[in-house]
């Protein structure tokens, strides 16, 4: 899961707790060091896993929604939306076929054409090389329907080639209803509960259309930057089902559309957005209690270190001596911490502490050490948010097809 988050930027807003999470030195080099916690991903907004168990106990997905976003309705788009997604940069040229125009020309669904860089322009020309039509800074073609990306695959909508610095941006122009049938398909289970996909499809359409990153003629990245989108090939029947069914609703705020950020799985509870990306409060973005997230296979993890390994992803000074969380969210996630070696003390926030230690998730409830032992992992590795379901080796259940 992850989006724009620039704007997010201030000092912390937290409540200072004072809690430690090991105190007591261990025996050398020799400890090993035991990391136990839960979730997966930023823990701030909705829990996929967490609507997951709402809906298996009856909660409409309007209800998940209010839960995890307090305050807030929801409502339908009075307008139409278009997104552009980034699909691939190329050096070359971008082939394409299933548009019936582009840059004023007339063209043969079943042929396939190539966008060429001429300097700071796009030429529309056939794969032999002949120019059809100069397009400007950017080929556009109709939306309606589906296009082909050649060695990208089928998507639904229009082609859009931009020029930027020598390259040729390769953007996918769809309508914002199409595009949440791209992207539930690939966030989400499609055998999950209705009311979970129809949750994930309302947040999935609020993220494309207030996580906008300002790129060089995109809204969107089709991966993690923004949430995972693919071709019409990687949909399900029932994932599509959920996005026609929710057609149109947004999740909103005082009437603006809210930022619908969502995570795999929060480990019973959610965090403020400023605990975890720094920025700003956001009223609608606060911590609540998740207890349906237990369904979660994330919901507790715990990860072993040697003491050298544990010491050198964190720049301990010398040898570890011990780590004092100082500081937590609303959650028991990390926002400060301290890390004492021989060689002297080095304040850890708590994302830097996540990452250097490849942890799913800053939700950390002991770290502790003890008598060495035969340890299958010195640092966890652990799949990027937003991609859960394909690491847990997914595969749609028979009787759930792809649409043609």
């Amino acid at each position: 899961m992850p989006i724009s988050r620039r704007s997010l930027r201030a000092p912390l807003i937290a409540a200072l707790l004072t809690a430690f999470l090991l105190l007591v030195p261990a025996s050398g080099a020799n400890a090993t060091w035991t990391v136990k916690g839960g979730g997966f991903g930023h823990g701030i907004g909705m829990s996929a896993y967490g609507s997951y168990g709402m809906a298996q106990n009856g909660w409409s997905y309007k209800k998940i929604l209010r839960h995890y976003y307090r305050g807030t309705r929801i409502e339908k788009l009075r307008k139409a939306r278009t997104v552009r997604v980034l699909l691939n940069v190329d050096s070359g040229r971008v082939l394409f076929s299933g548009a019936k125009r582009a840059c004023g020309i007339r063209l043969t669904e079943k042929r396939t054409y190539a966008a060429k860089r001429n300097g700071s322009r796009v030429v529309l020309v056939r794969p032999n090389g002949k120019k059809l039509a100069n397009c400007g800074r950017r080929l556009s073609s109709e939306r309606g329907g589906a296009v082909n990306f050649k060695g990208l695959g089928r998507y639904r909508g229009g082609v859009e080639v931009v020029e930027s610095g020598g390259a040729l941006n390769a953007v996918n122009a769809v309508p914002v209803n199409e595009y949440v049938r791209g992207v539930i398909a690939n966030e989400s289970i499609p055998s999950w509960p209705m009311d979970a996909l129809r949750a994930q499809a309302v947040v999935a359409r609020g993220i494309a259309l207030t996580g906008r990153v300002d790129g060089d003629g995109f809204d969107l990245y089709n991966d993690t930057r923004s949430q995972v989108y693919g071709p019409i090939s990687t949909e399900y029947e029932r994932t599509n089902q959920a996005a026609r069914q929710t057609a149109s609703e947004i999740v909103t705020y005082k009437g603006k559309a809210a930022l619908t950020v969502f995570s795999a799985s929060s480990g019973g509870h959610t965090e403020n957005v400023e605990n975890v990306w720094f920025g700003e409060p956001i009223p609608y973005l606060k911590g609540v209690k998740d207890p349906f997230d237990d369904v979660s296979p994330y919901h507790r993890w715990s990860y072993d270190f040697s003491a050298s390994a544990l010491g050198s992803a964190l720049g301990v000074k010398g040898r570890l001596k011990r780590i004092k969380i100082t500081q937590y969210g609303v959650s028991k996630r990390v926002i400060w911490a301290r890390v004492y070696g021989t060689g002297g003390m080095t304040k850890v926030r708590g994302d830097t502490l996540q990452y250097a230690l490849g942890l799913p998730d800053r939700l950390i409830f002991s770290i502790r050490n003890g008598p060495a032992r035969s340890l299958r992992n010195t640092v966890a590795s652990v799949p990027a948010n937003g991609a859960f379901q394909r690491e847990m080796g997914f595969r749609a259940p028979i009787g759930h097809t792809r649409p043609k």
